[in-house]
């Protein structure tokens, strides 16, 4: 026999209605279509008790108390990045309770932690933390300065992109807390480096880099792609040149050469990729690579789309990715010098 699914407190009064028009059990079952045993189960509620609505039950007691709860919570906070099975084990072997995965699982819901693929970005010292967090604050107030900025980088674009992922235990709001990030690593992968730079309003050149990367070839990049860049923007203007401290960009040669061209460079601080927007520039040429049909098999076609794509970025794109340093630099301040979402 199908099971019946329990009475609403509508269905209930029908049947109290029923009884008191003198109706009894077995009329009332047919008229309501609901088992003569329910109606008469109900009645005899009604009779002793006056009740027409579910008494409520206790249900299953909690396995856990409020306080072992908390240990509990306390190890995913203490290891975002350890799995369910492992958190289990090791709340077993501090407590007397033993409990399940799934009961685990169940807390961990229940205080709102959910498993989230980690955000991956770099690792920032604690030196770099305040230097970074400096650097934001002195700039603040800046608003038309950066559309003044010559934003420049390398990026390696790679033929086979890593896709694996890190699960990490946190609540929503958690997302960009540094104890729920993934630290990104350099990639051994072939593939193909470049430089470029670009503007507010203008984009400047792709350059395929091949083989080591010294202070003179930068020296011979910027000499041969970055002056004429900059002979091609208005003369009016004095800009600022943006580059990264990686030990190439201040090779003694290299700050000799910007001195003789005179050329104006903004100090940057250390592990703030979200702090040039030129990043984003290479995260959108990597989709539009991604998406190429059909898609490249080797780094000589690998180039080919990559000065393909790059070609067809437009202008107001640049200016939006400009647009927001503003807010870049209030997110640094607000996560204390931290990475952002940027």
């Amino acid at each position: 026999m199908e099971k019946r699914k329990e009475l609403s407190v509508f269905e209930r009064g029908m049947i109290i209605g029923l009884h008191k028009g003198k109706h009894g059990a077995s009329d009332i079952s047919k008229i309501l279509n609901i088992p003569r045993t329910t109606c008469q189960h109900v009645i005899t509620k009604f009779c002793e008790e006056g009740l027409t609505d579910v008494t409520s039950r206790s249900g299953r007691p909690p396995l856990l108390t409020e306080r072992s709860e908390r240990t509990l919570i306390r190890q995913v906070k203490e290891n975002r990045k350890v799995s369910i099975e492992e958190i289990t084990e090791n709340f077993n072997q501090l407590s007397l309770t033993q409990i399940s995965t799934s009961t685990s699982r169940c807390i961990l819901h229940k205080h709102d932690y959910f498993g989230w693929i980690g955000k991956r970005k770099p690792f920032v010292s604690e030196v770099n933390r305040q230097k970074r967090l400096k650097w934001c604050q002195e700039r603040k107030f800046w608003n038309e300065e950066w559309d003044n900025i010559i934003w420049s980088d390398e990026s390696r674009f790679l033929l086979f992109e890593n896709d694996g992922q890190q699960w990490v235990w946190r609540k929503p709001q958690e997302k960009y807390d540094v104890d729920c990030l993934v630290p990104t690593v350099k990639s051994g992968n072939e593939g193909v480096m470049i430089w470029g730079c670009f503007v507010k309003n203008k984009l400047g050149p792709l350059v395929i880099l091949d083989g080591k990367i010294t202070g003179e070839v930068y020296k011979n990049l910027l000499d041969t792609h970055l002056l004429p860049f900059i002979e091609s923007l208005d003369e009016d203007i004095s800009f600022n040149f943006q580059d990264d401290n990686a030990p190439v960009h201040r090779a003694n040669l290299v700050l000799e050469w910007k001195e003789e061209n005179l050329i104006s460079s903004i100090p940057w601080p250390a592990q703030s990729p979200d702090l040039n927007p030129i990043e984003h520039l290479w995260d959108h040429l990597g989709r539009k690579v991604h998406e190429h049909k059909p898609r490249p098999k080797n780094k000589r076609e690998l180039i080919v789309v990559l000065e393909e794509e790059w070609l067809k970025i437009e202008n107001n794109y640049l200016e939006k990715l400009v647009n927001s340093m503003p807010c870049r630099i209030e997110a640094v301040i607000e996560s204390k010098g931290n990475p952002t979402r940027y």
